[in-house]
């Protein structure tokens, strides 16, 4: 590997956060590196939020105050000859709700960003952020690193990801409370050994609002050796990084490397009947289901955005789709292009779509009635008042989302396209 691959150091600035007094936390903060002295391209980490915490009456308001936040830590980053990286509220230019965001700052200012992808809903924090998109690692001067966001260390197939596009290094900023405080110490050791990977993990300590924080900062090397770790006081802790001792642990075997393809999709294709059953399994445990529906006749970049989108509303999406002889009443005699069977399979394959049931009715309405979704999902171009099972859904509880299509494309003017080709003459020079 040309270049380098790991910061040299890494520490963990671990101090109890005074919730909206930014300069307090700030001089916090300036002192404890002042007093550690670290190494030139030392990866300090800073707690969630470490600058405001958690006041959600003044989210907007911390929002606005980022970009000065970051400007200090550019300052402290240039002084110091380091990398500071810490969550801080990330206000979007759609007014849309901000995002929990882990900023990565240098020397030469805000090196990237990763977003946090899980928002922890028992603290109704998806009420007023909104989740992040999955983010490749950081690409550094000083090899690639990755991130977590508090809550998001409870899901290994985020770092499972990161670590596969390459990192060596895994970051992770929280606010971690006492009460769970044998999860955070078995949840960082194991996104550790099962992806051969050094992990830093701070945490903020002492009360904050109105709870008791873990403290226990770690750093934890690719074998799961637990390298430093603090206790429930204000620290800093340290350790000198090797890349060859992640080498040498996956010279032996490399799990996160281990991309074995082991999904059926076909499997997916299910009945109404058997459809309804797993997913009262699946709802059973709290989780969300969002069902949509449509013809998919020649699968475009504009189905698959739209199904993306839906899948994002809930945990899992249920595709209805018409049989041949639906979509002949709907389209014309000379609809579908592609039968029944092979228009399920196509959607089965995508990622974003969990179940597939055929449908010959000439509306959804017994689906939607038999499932009842948590969200219903329809393109924007249908008035809610038109959308079959809206107020069903809505009677039971659930919501209606409608969605706009981001590619102007459409299965019409594909099949028109294609005619206009066929008939076009031959050119022969």
């Amino acid at each position: 590997m040309s270049g380098p691959s790991l910061f040299p150091a890494v520490a963990c600035v671990q101090f109890p956060i005074a919730p909206g007094r930014i300069e307090e936390n700030i001089r916090q903060v300036e002192s404890l590196i002042a007093e550690h002295a670290p190494g030139p391209d030392t990866l300090l980490l800073l707690p969630e939020m470490w600058a405001t915490g958690f006041d959600y009456a003044q989210t907007a308001a911390f929002g606005k105050r980022t970009p000065e936040i970051l400007k200090v830590m550019a300052r402290l980053a240039e002084t110091h000859h380091i990398y500071l990286a810490g969550s801080l509220t990330e206000l979007t230019e759609d007014d849309a709700l901000p995002r929990n965001t882990l900023f990565l700052v240098g020397p030469e200012g805000v090196v990237g960003k990763i977003p946090k992808q899980h928002l922890f809903g028992y603290w109704q924090e998806d009420q007023y952020y909104q989740r992040g998109m999955s983010t490749p690692p950081l690409q550094t001067p000083l090899g690639p690193l990755a991130g977590l966001v508090c809550y998001d260390l409870r899901f290994p197939e985020t770092a499972r990801h990161q670590v596969f596009a390459g990192a060596r290094l895994l970051a992770v900023c929280a606010q971690w409370p006492r009460s769970r405080l044998e999860h955070w110490q078995t949840l960082v050791r194991a996104r550790a050994i099962e992806n051969q990977v050094y992990v830093a993990a701070v945490n903020s300590c002492g009360r904050t609002g109105h709870m008791d924080m873990a403290g226990h900062s770690m750093i934890v090397a690719p074998d799961g050796t637990v390298l430093q770790s603090a206790a429930m006081e204000a620290a800093v802790i340290t350790s000198k990084l090797d890349s060859t001792a992640v080498d040498e642990q996956r010279h032996r075997f490399y799990p996160a490397g281990d991309r074995s393809w082991l999904t059926t999709d076909h499997e997916k294709v299910q009945d109404l009947d058997t459809v309804a059953a797993k997913t009262r399994l699946i709802r059973r445990q709290g989780s969300r289901l969002a069902f949509t529906n449509g013809c998919f006749d020649l699968v475009h970049a504009g189905h698959v955005s739209y199904l993306e989108a839906a899948r994002r509303t809930a945990d899992c999406l249920v595709v209805g789709i018409n049989t041949d002889a639906s979509v002949r009443s709907l389209k014309g005699a000379d609809r579908p292009v592609n039968n029944e069977q092979d228009r399920a399979r196509v959607l089965a394959a995508l990622g974003c779509v969990d179940y597939v049931i055929l449908f010959a009715d000439p509306t959804p309405l017994r689906l939607i009635t038999t499932l009842l979704p948590d969200v219903l999902v329809k393109g924007a171009d249908w008035p809610e008042a038109e959308i079959v099972g809206a107020s069903e859904v809505k009677a039971a509880g659930g919501r209606v989302v409608r969605i706009v299509f981001q590619h102007d494309r459409s299965t019409t003017a594909l099949i028109d396209k294609i005619r206009a080709s066929a008939r076009a003459p031959i050119n022969t020079f």
